[in-house]
C-alpha cells in the first residue's frame, strides 16, 4: 500500500512562511527525505481526480526519451464542477486555464496553473544543463533512499527540513524549489523554470483529469482576482519581468506570452477610463470621438467589432456558449473596475512602502440561500465591500449619461453635435446593458444578495462629486479655448 503522510509544517512569527510556496517547499524536502520519488503531483485541497488514467497520460510524456531531458512538468487544465449554467462569475477562466496554455503549448509549453501538475523533481534544482545541488545530499533528486520511511534517522531529518528556519541562508525559494517573491507562486515558478530552459506540456484530454471547486460568491471571486492581480504585478515589475528577463531567456514570443498575463491588471486603466470619461463628457456635451460621417469613425467600429468577434470565436471554439461568453466579457469589465483596479492600487502602495492588507484565503463555502441564488443565475452583492463601490458608480453614471443623451435627442438639442456624441452614447448604452444585474441589485431585489444601501449611497455621492469635477474641468478648458481663439483674432 502507498504511504499517505500528512505534513504540518512549523511556523513562527519570526520566520516568513511564504504561504503556499513555502508549504510546497516543505513538502518537497520532506518527501525527498522519505521517498525521493522522481515525479511529484501538486493538487489543491479542493481538487479531486476524475480519471484514473491521468497518471499514465503524464508518464507517457515524462518517460518519452525524446522530450524527457528538458521536460519540467506536464500541466492539466483546471476544470470545475458546480458552475451554474451560464457561469455568471466567469469562474471557468477558459482563456487562463484552457485557451492560453494551448497556445503556449506550441512554443515552450504551458505556464504552471497551480494545481493538476506533474513535476519532475529534477526541475526544481536548476536548469537541464545546470544542476544546483541542495545544501544536504539527502535532498538531491539523485539521492537513493535506502532506509525505512519510519526509521528514526529518516523521521529526525524530516523534522529538521520542515523547520520554520531551515531555509535561512539557503537557495530555497530563490534558485531551487518553488520560487518566492509573488502571491502567484504558480505563475512565477513555472515562468522561472521555463526561463532556466525547462519545457512543459499541456495535456487536455477529453475526459477531465481533475475537478475542483470554485468561489461562487462575487466578493470572494473579486478578492481572489485582486490577489492574483497583485501577484502578477509583483512579477511584471520585478527584475524577472517577462518583457526584459523573460524575452532574453525564452525568446520574444514566450516572453510576450508571459507578459500578456503579467501585465493583465493594467487593463484596469483603460476599462475605468471608458467606464467614466465618455459618459461624463456626454453629460457636458463635449465630443471626444470622431463623428459618424468621418473616416476615423470606421476605425473605432473595426476595432470594437474585430476584438469582440475574435474573442467570441476563441471562446466558442474552445467549447463555450454564447451566454457564458457574454458573462465572461461582463466579468472582465467588472474585474477591471474592482479587482484589477484595487490590485493595482494596492501594488503601487506596497511598492511605495505603504503598508497594505495581507494575504487572504478564498472561501468556497456558502450558505444555502447564496447557493440557491447562484444556481438561479443571480449575482450576489450582499456583502458591503469597497470593491462594489466603483461598480455601482459606473452603473449609475452610464445610466444617467445614456438617459440624458436620449433626452437631448428627443428635445432636438445638440442635433448638430449628435454625430459626434454617437460613440459616447453607444459606450454608455453598452455599459447599461452590462450593468443590468447591478440595477436589479440596487432597485428591484429585496433578498440578502442585494447591494447594501450604504454602498449605493456612497457610490451616488461619489458620482455627484465626479460629475462636478468633470463639469468644472471641462468648463474651464472650454473657457481657455475661447480665450485663446479671441486673443489670436
Amino acid at each position: 500500500m502507498p504511504n499517505l503522510i500528512y505534513v504540518s509544517r512549523e511556523k513562527s512569527k519570526t520566520s516568513t512562511h511564504h504561504f503556499k510556496a513555502g508549504a510546497l517547499n516543505v513538502l518537497l524536502r520532506v518527501s525527498a527525505i522519505m521517498t525521493n520519488a522522481p515525479i511529484i503531483l501538486t493538487l489543491d485541497c479542493d481538487m479531486h481526480s476524475n480519471d484514473p488514467q491521468t497518471a499514465r497520460r503524464a508518464l507517457c510524456y515524462i518517460l518519452d526519451p525524446e522530450v524527457r531531458p528538458k521536460l519540467g512538468y506536464v500541466q492539466f487544465p483546471q476544470l470545475f464542477r458546480g458552475i451554474n449554467k451560464n457561469d455568471i462569475y466567469a469562474c471557468e477562466h477558459k482563456r487562463l486555464f484552457q485557451i492560453d496554455p494551448m497556445g503556449m503549448n506550441g512554443l515552450s509549453g504551458s505556464n504552471h496553473l497551480g494545481t493538476g501538475c506533474f513535476f519532475t523533481r529534477r526541475a526544481f534544482f536548476g536548469g537541464p544543463s545546470n544542476f544546483l545541488p541542495p545544501e544536504i545530499p539527502q535532498l538531491s533528486p539523485n539521492n537513493l533512499v535506502d532506509k525505512h520511511i519510519w526509521s528514526s534517522e529518516v523521521m529526525e531529518l524530516a523534522y529538521c527540513v520542515a523547520a520554520c528556519n531551515y531555509e535561512n541562508n539557503t537557495n530555497w525559494g530563490l534558485k531551487i524549489g518553488v520560487r518566492y517573491g509573488s502571491l502567484v507562486e504558480d505563475y512565477f515558478t513555472g515562468y522561472r523554470l521555463q526561463c532556466e530552459g525547462w519545457k512543459s506540456i499541456f495535456c487536455h484530454p477529453d475526459r477531465a483529469a481533475f475537478y475542483g471547486d470554485i468561489p461562487i460568491n462575487l466578493v470572494e471571486v473579486l478578492n481572489q482576482n485582486k490577489r492574483w492581480a497583485i501577484g502578477l504585478l509583483e512579477v511584471a515589475f520585478s527584475k524577472f519581468s517577462p518583457i526584459t528577463f523573460g524575452t532574453r531567456a525564452m525568446g520574444p514570443l514566450m516572453g510576450l506570452a508571459y507578459a500578456h498575463s503579467g501585465f493583465w491588471p493594467i487593463w484596469s486603466v483603460p476599462i475605468t477610463s471608458y467606464a467614466f470619461l465618455p459618459q461624463l463628457t456626454l453629460l457636458n456635451g463635449v465630443t471626444i470621438f470622431p463623428k459618424v460621417s468621418e473616416p476615423w469613425f470606421l476605425l473605432y467600429v473595426y476595432l470594437f467589432l474585430g476584438a469582440y468577434i475574435q474573442d467570441f470565436l476563441d471562446f466558442v471554439l474552445a467549447g463555450g456558449t454564447f451566454y457564458r461568453w457574454w458573462n465572461d466579457q461582463r466579468m472582465w469589465i467588472i474585474r477591471g473596475l474592482s479587482s484589477y483596479l484595487f490590485g493595482l492600487i494596492e501594488f503601487l502602495l506596497k511598492y511605495s512602502g505603504i503598508s497594505t492588507h495581507g494575504f487572504n484565503l478564498t472561501s468556497k463555502v456558502l450558505d444555502e440561500d447564496q447557493r440557491k441564488r447562484y444556481e438561479q443565475g443571480t449575482m450576489e452583492f450582499g456583502v458591503p465591500s469597497p470593491l462594489f463601490v466603483p461598480l455601482t458608480m459606473a452603473a449609475i453614471v452610464n445610466l444617467v449619461a445614456f438617459a440624458w443623451g436620449h433626452i437631448e435627442v428627443f428635445r432636438g438639442n445638440n442635433n448638430n453635435n449628435l454625430e459626434g456624441l454617437f460613440v459616447q452614447m453607444f459606450i454608455a448604452g453598452f455599459g447599461v446593458v452590462n450593468c443590468i444585474p447591478i440595477y436589479e441589485a440596487i432597485i428591484f431585489r429585496s433578498d440578502g444578495g442585494k447591494i447594501p444601501r450604504k454602498t449605493s449611497v456612497v457610490a451616488t455621492f461619489l458620482v455627484f462629486l465626479l460629475y462636478l469635477a468633470a463639469h468644472v474641468t471641462l468648463r474651464n478648458s472650454a473657457a481657455k479655448s475661447v480665450f485663446c481663439q479671441s486673443t489670436i483674432l
